[in-house]
């Protein structure tokens, strides 16, 4: 199940926590892969890390795209240029996204624009750029990277939880009009996962996180990783416009 031999895939900020383990995922069940990234230097040590511990047999294997998000022509580059070197696109992976957070009162217009130009609009960006090909190919899967903040909501995050609530609206809108075409448009929405950010919390703060979570621990990337394959893969066909909520039961939505 989930055999992904043949297929493409397009992960943004595909060097971080999250972002490496969905590569991973996506690897290891044979996809070849155009990571893509802000940072270059990092970007190409995980491609090279990714090529050696998870080789693919096409051309080069697996490569890198570098691209700053928040610049919308280096965005409108990102799908021609995977196109180009892969060949096609079958599936798209919205990861990258930042935070800048703030209490509403105190938070700045640059804070708020910067978050929504980088979380919603280069999504739908990406989105939009994928969607011409995958039609031509009576194919595709967009999976979205959201958080169960941008359902629940989180003071001092206004602006990331408002785009990330946008991105599944905009996901659903975009399910409904390529539905017919094979195409499915998905959202994965993370609760607490472990990284490098957490593991520098003291064991209070880890404690009170923790207490939140019914499973009673943080989840960890190669938990988002899987449900990222399972979304990307055929035997998911009949799903899309979903949100697949991974936060060990931290906030149980319908």
């Amino acid at each position: 199940m989930f055999d992904l031999k043949g297929m493409t895939a397009v992960v943004t900020g595909a060097s971080g926590g999250i972002g490496s383990a969905i590569a991973y995922a996506l690897a290891r069940q044979g996809a070849r892969l155009a990571l893509s990234g802000s940072n270059g230097d990092k970007l190409r040590a995980f491609r090279e890390q990714l090529n050696t511990e998870v080789p693919h047999h096409d051309n080069d294997g697996h490569v890198e795209i570098t691209c700053n998000l928040s610049d919308a022509t280096q965005v409108e580059e990102l799908v021609p240029a995977a196109l180009d070197t892969l060949g096609k696109v079958d599936i798209l992976v919205n990861n990258a996204g930042i935070t800048r957070d703030n209490l509403a009162m105190r938070m700045k217009d640059e804070e708020w624009d910067e978050v929504i130009r980088i979380n919603l609009e280069s999504t739908f960006r990406l989105m939009r750029a994928s969607a011409r090909p995958m039609m031509k190919a009576r194919f595709g899967r967009i999976i979205n990277i959201t958080s169960v903040v941008g359902a629940t909501g989180n003071p001092g995050q206004m602006n990331y939880c408002a785009a990330k609530a946008g991105v599944v609206g905009m996901s659903r809108s975009l399910a409904q009009e390529l539905a017919t075409r094979g195409i499915t448009v998905n959202c994965v929405a993370p609760g607490f996962i472990r990284s490098a950010m957490t593991d520098a919390l003291d064991d209070k703060q880890k404690d009170a996180i923790n207490g939140r979570i019914p499973m009673a621990k943080m989840g960890e990337g190669d938990d988002i990783g899987a449900a990222v394959a399972y979304l990307a893969s055929k035997e998911a066909g009949y799903v899309t416009g979903q949100v697949l909520h991974v936060n060990g039961g931290m906030a149980m939505l319908g």
